[in-house]
């Protein structure tokens, strides 16, 4: 690909140098044909993401958002990230917005709304804040979709088993938000009448891989038509997220009148069809090493995103 003297990409700044942030860093300048690094954010000098940063000609502060704002560049910065916690979302979401800028939440703060690319990704691109759910949901969602298009999905539970490693300050204070904002979003993105989610942080050594399994409880239809649906779906996650797989083929089970399954959260038993999807996540170890899946899906979901964007807004300008 050749640039003319035209042709411009959109700067993005990254809050939060911990794992999910310097992974998303990474990404942007090795990956993206349409967005650069304009500054790297964090709050403690000391960290690996902001001292990489720096080594890699970044612009970076320790200040925080103030910090940010107090940037000579700032004006230049079209997008920006928040990889922290749900609750400094909140403030940094004010500050920003004050300013103009658009916001892309990799926290579960859910302030604007539910994106996951291969169900929604073009259609909230006039939202100035946009909510990435959460790794578990950006894995598993897109599988509650794919069955849900076929058959009503009255249920969709979900568990998300990660790596201890894979998981910083920044996910650990996140836990209840993450359960939180992914059942509505099982719900909302993912068409489920009720949706739940668990996250489990596997302290396992070697660290394992991350893996997610989906249960819906749907009407009962065609098995083979909900297979080539998250097979299909499968595909497209996979367009961005390379070590996404089926770990192994779609389950079913019917439950008749006869053995209905009860479900507490919905106070009734159901009959119907059960599928379960079994997956695997594995990293493009562009930071932490090919376990931490959870840390891929969710900077790459975020950058698509943002290119998806700067591209609707005419921020970013590249001929390929």
């Amino acid at each position: 690909m050749s640039q003319t003297t035209n042709e411009r990409k959109a700067k993005v700044a990254i809050i939060g140098s911990g794992n999910i942030g310097t992974d998303l860093m990474i990404k942007v300048m090795r990956l993206s044909k349409s967005l650069e690094m304009g500054a790297f954010v964090g709050i403690d000098p000391e960290s690996d993401g902001l001292k990489r940063a720096e080594r890699l000609g970044v612009p970076i502060t320790a200040g925080g958002i103030d910090g940010l704002v107090a940037l000579p560049n700032f004006a230049d910065i079209a997008i920006v990230f928040d990889a922290t916690s749900a609750g400094a979302h909140k403030h940094h979401d004010a500050v920003l917005q004050a300013h103009g800028k658009q916001v892309i939440d990799l926290t579960p703060a859910a302030i604007g709304p539910y994106v996951v690319p291969p169900i929604n990704g073009v259609a909230n691109l006039d939202a100035t804040n946009v909510n990435m759910v959460t790794c578990g949901g950006q894995a598993t969602i897109p599988m509650v979709a794919a069955v849900n298009s076929v058959a009503k999905v009255h249920y969709g539970e979900i568990v998300a088993s990660i790596a201890s490693k894979s998981a910083g300050p920044g996910t650990r204070a996140n836990i209840d938000e993450f359960t939180e904002t992914t059942s509505r979003a099982i719900e909302t993105v993912g068409g489920a009448t009720r949706g739940k989610a668990i996250i489990v942080l596997n302290p396992a050594e070697p660290p394992l891989i991350m893996r997610d399994t989906v249960y819906c409880l749907c009407d009962d239809a065609d098995t083979a038509a909900i297979e080539a649906s998250v097979e299909a779906m499968v595909a497209e996650v996979q367009a961005y997220v390379p070590g996404y797989r089926l770990k192994q083929k779609v389950q079913f089970e019917r439950l008749g009148a006869n053995d209905p399954l009860f479900i507490p959260e919905m106070d009734q038993a159901f009959t119907g069809l059960k599928v379960t999807i079994f997956l695997e996540v594995e990293g493009a170890a562009h930071y932490l090493p090919a376990y931490a899946g959870n840390l891929d899906i969710m900077t790459s979901a975020a950058l698509k995103t943002a290119e998806k964007i700067a591209a609707s807004r005419g921020w970013s300008q590249v001929a390929s």
